[in-house]
């Protein structure tokens, strides 16, 4: 949840904001499928939750990491 959660509030910010600027029914993909603006909308939100939730990922892999302790406060030797 440290990852879904913060991302799936950024891809709602993000498609609100995009598809406001936007009119799905303008996008087309490889020049001539064109789809509902219900299928646009869905696979936007999807697509950014898909980012961000990348990026949270990727920060909280390159985040440092603590000393890890035993239940005595002592440093745990790896």
């Amino acid at each position: 949840m440290l990852i879904l959660w913060p991302s799936f509030l950024v891809a709602a910010a993000t498609s609100a904001a995009v598809f406001a600027l936007v009119d799905p029914l303008d996008i087309t993909f490889l020049g001539h499928i064109h789809a509902s603006r219900q299928q646009v909308y869905a696979g936007g939100f999807f697509f950014f939750w898909l980012m961000a939730a990348v990026s949270s990922a990727l920060t909280l892999h390159l985040a440092p990491r603590g000393r890890l302790l035993d239940e005595f406060g002592d440093p745990i030797n790896e």
